[in-house]
């Protein structure tokens, strides 16, 4: 394949990979706490090319952490931060961390996720709620019922999130052993109020339309170097004809 060819293909699938990532920003833009995907460039010499085809590439997504908007509901068991940190919850392999703070109660009276996972109380497991009495969770997330204390939500934080993973939509898990989470400091806790999304739907639109407009210059290339190629294989064969 020659080099203009090879890069204008290479171009083209990093195109792809950042529609997929928009395709799914867009679907999660009423997501509670989601945090949108953004693609991160690099290029890549083939250690084997005679020539210098650089080729683009997405190196890896990376996470835009920035904090959505906090939107009332009135629901005594949705919860939001503000600030910097995760709810720290129970996952199938281990303790995950979400924004998503859409809470329900457990028939055994565990606050749980949507998804079902478990919400951590700092030091004490997981939290659990006796009957139907009133819920009061104050800024620093300690849980109160009937005006006595259940406990402390787990509000953790990572010295950089750049060693988080994202599982699913809405949750986040240390990458390795190395990564570990510390208490959150600079972050309240509001109750009755969720955070939105921060992937926005017009920004995404324009970003679609920039995406596919390249996709199309670049299909033009590669139609150009397949023209390039056949005119020189004619000029080859009718010099040795």
């Amino acid at each position: 394949m020659d080099p203009l060819t090879a890069t204008a293909a290479s171009g083209l699938r990093a195109r792809m990979e950042s529609l997929e990532m928009l395709a799914n920003n867009v679907a999660n833009a009423g997501t509670g706490g989601y945090k949108s995907d953004r693609e991160f460039y690099s290029l890549y010499l083939a250690p084997e090319a005679e020539s210098n085809p650089v080729m683009p590439l997405i190196e890896r997504p990376w996470t835009d952490f920035s904090q959505g908007t906090l939107t009332n509901t009135g629901n005594p068991l949705d919860m939001a931060l503000s600030g910097r940190g995760f709810f720290a919850v129970d996952g199938p392999s281990g303790p995950l961390y979400t924004r998503n703070g859409t809470f329900h109660l457990a028939p055994d009276g565990r606050l749980l996720t949507a998804e079902g996972y478990a919400v951590r109380a700092l030091g004490t497991g997981n939290l659990v709620l006796q009957g139907a009495g009133p819920i009061e969770v104050d800024r620093e997330g300690t849980v109160r019922q009937n005006g006595a204390d259940v406990g402390r939500l787990e509000v953790a934080d990572f010295s950089s999130n750049v060693g988080l993973l994202k599982l699913g939509n809405t949750y986040f898990r240390a990458a390795d052993g190395a990564v570990r989470p510390e208490p959150a400091q600079a972050v309240t806790v509001e109750q009755g109020q969720v955070e939105t999304s921060n992937a926005s739907s017009a920004e995404a639109a324009v970003r679609l339309v920039s995406v596919m407009r390249q996709f199309e210059m670049l299909q033009k290339a590669v139609s150009l170097g397949a023209e390039m190629n056949q005119a020189a294989i004619r000029d080859v064969a009718r010099v040795g004809s």
